[in-house]
């Protein structure tokens, strides 16, 4: 009997031993607390990954070429960033460790555009798979820069021969890959956009099966408005609707103006019309300084208008329209925030101005014996040719917390990957969200107050933009899918950045797969770029 034990413990032994130096997987994550991104309770169990996709779920009895012990810790999909601003920087630098670091392993680009023409699409994506990136990476392509290369950025209507000359780029665009087209209705020169141009441009995007995402024309006093114009695109472009960072920014209406957005939306989308929302959990938004000026001023483009800024007479004017509140055409921010005391610098572009960050425009403006909005233009033109920007303390977390409920609601950071972790300056605004949205989702909304389950928040980043952008390789946990995950750990979770400290690292995010390649592991870049350009079939 011994013998035979002895022989026995030898052969079991002997086949660990084959099992060590022959594993059936590539990565095995072992002990977790399994949530399949769809919104199911957690369950414990192993997960198997082999050739860059999801091999086995459940118990996994055989061996990895490496194992990661997740006890007491949950795994999940890859989160998806559905408002992303990476475009013009992975190209120089394809980390992204900042969206890695909020478990983010992939991105969705292109509400400011693309950094090249339609026509040149194709090379940038084959770019980008060359050099390498971190992250999954799919964009729109901005209806704006369609209209810029061919009649520039002025006011004037196109001419019939102009609208098909846009037409035809948007059509380049959807062919190369792009998800749709977007705008950014409340910046020259898109704020000149019609309706009705958009929609000839969207029935474009319509023969793919794209998307029309947009930064609304107003989100303040003038929302439902902007909402309605966007359910109409879709409607008569025949598209999706996206609706970038919904927010019910104007003070006057806090607490009143969301329920009526979200009635608005859910009552088309109960008539049939695909229309959803992402959103940052954040009560300020950040943007650039320039965006107090009335639009009018940038009519024949924006040297003209910098011109016209630079005018003390005109400036007057200026100051009356921004008191008087919101124009047609012009949403205005100063009045949305409350005053000018809400609006705080973000950075000043490396001008003298530097000093002032962090300071409201009413602070500024006493240090310099100058008028409030004299400072906030005085800082737009020395910044020049960078970009001054400011944070706008315009919504209030009632409002947050009414978006975030709504089932057709996922998340965007509005920032881009940095190119030098924890440094506040570019190309971004110095905003919380840039290092902290997703874990601030976790902690805040699902940890030290129940605005969520853990389940529905995690479904919100993962399996829902999944199922909207069409990625239908991603964002559950299942067989067969691509391995895009996520270990985190809730009893540490915690997103850190601030306004006052807006670089901070968030806690709680251990371990970050892109297509099967741990990218963090134990909280740190492994320089691994694994990432894939996604493009959208046409």
């Amino acid at each position: 009997m011994k013998a035979i034990f002895a022989a026995a413990l030898a052969l079991s032994l002997s086949s660990a031993a084959v099992a060590a130096t022959n594993p059936t997987y590539d990565l095995v994550i072992r002990n977790g607390k399994l949530l399949d991104g769809a919104g199911n309770p957690w369950v414990a169990g192993d997960v198997a990954i082999k050739d860059g996709r999801i091999a086995a779920i459940g118990r996994v009895v055989e061996r990895g070429a490496r194992e990661i012990d997740a006890a007491g810790r949950y795994v999940a999909p890859g989160f998806i960033d559905m408002m992303d601003q990476s475009g013009d920087v992975l190209p120089d630098n394809g980390d992204a460790v900042n969206k890695l670091q909020m478990g983010v392993t992939t991105v969705i680009s292109g509400e400011s555009g693309t950094p090249v023409p339609a026509s040149q699409l194709d090379n940038y994506f084959r770019d980008l798979e060359t050099k390498g990136i971190a992250v999954n990476f799919g964009t729109y392509y901005n209806a704006t820069d369609a209209r810029e290369h061919v009649m520039g950025d002025g006011a004037a209507a196109p001419t019939p021969a102009q609208l098909q000359a846009m037409r035809d780029e948007v059509d380049a665009a959807m062919r190369a890959g792009v998800f749709g087209i977007t705008t950014a209705l409340i910046y020259p020169p898109a704020v000149f956009q019609t309706t009705d141009e958009l929609v000839e441009l969207a029935k474009v995007a319509s023969r793919c099966g794209g998307f029309y995402a947009t930064h609304l024309r107003d989100e303040s006093a003038d929302l439902l408005r902007a909402i309605d114009e966007a359910i109409a695109i879709g409607e008569r472009g025949g598209v999706k609707v996206e609706i970038f960072h919904l927010k019910a920014a104007y003070a006057p209406k806090w607490g009143a103006l969301m329920p009526q957005a979200v009635q608005r939306i859910s009552a088309a989308r109960a008539r049939g019309v695909d229309v959803a929302a992402d959103m940052y959990p954040y009560t300020a938004a950040g943007t650039g300084l320039s965006v107090t000026v009335p639009s009018w001023v940038f009519a024949d483009g924006r040297e003209k208008g910098l011109e016209r800024l630079r005018d003390p007479g005109l400036r007057e004017r200026l100051k009356r329209e921004v008191a008087a509140g919101s124009q047609p055409g012009w949403s205005n921010l100063v009045e949305a925030s409350g005053g000018w005391d809400r609006v705080v610098l973000g950075n000043a572009g490396g001008s003298d101005y530097e000093r002032f960050r962090a300071k409201n425009m009413v602070e500024i403006g006493k240090a310099l014996g100058v008028d409030p909005a004299d400072a906030a233009w005085d800082i737009v033109l020395a910044a020049l040719p960078k970009r001054a920007t400011g944070l706008y303390f315009m919504m209030d977390e009632r409002d947050v917390e009414t978006a975030l409920r709504q089932s057709w609601t996922s998340i965007g950071t509005d920032a881009p990957a940095v190119i030098k972790l924890g440094s506040p300056d570019e190309p971004t605004v110095p905003h919380p969200r840039v290092y902290g949205t997703f874990p601030r989702v976790l902690a805040e909304y699902v940890k030290r107050r129940p605005v969520l389950t853990l389940e529905d928040a995690v479904r919100k980043m993962t399996s829902w933009p999944a199922s909207r952008m069409g990625l239908v390789d991603r964002g559950v946990l299942r067989e067969g899918l691509r391995a895009d995950l996520v270990i985190f750990d809730m009893s540490r979770i915690d997103d850190v950045a601030s306004y006052e400290k807006p670089t901070g690292t968030p806690a709680g995010i251990d371990y970050v797969l892109v297509n099967g390649s741990v990218t963090l592991d134990n909280g740190r870049y492994t320089g691994v770029k694994a990432g894939r350009v996604l493009r959208h079939a046409c």
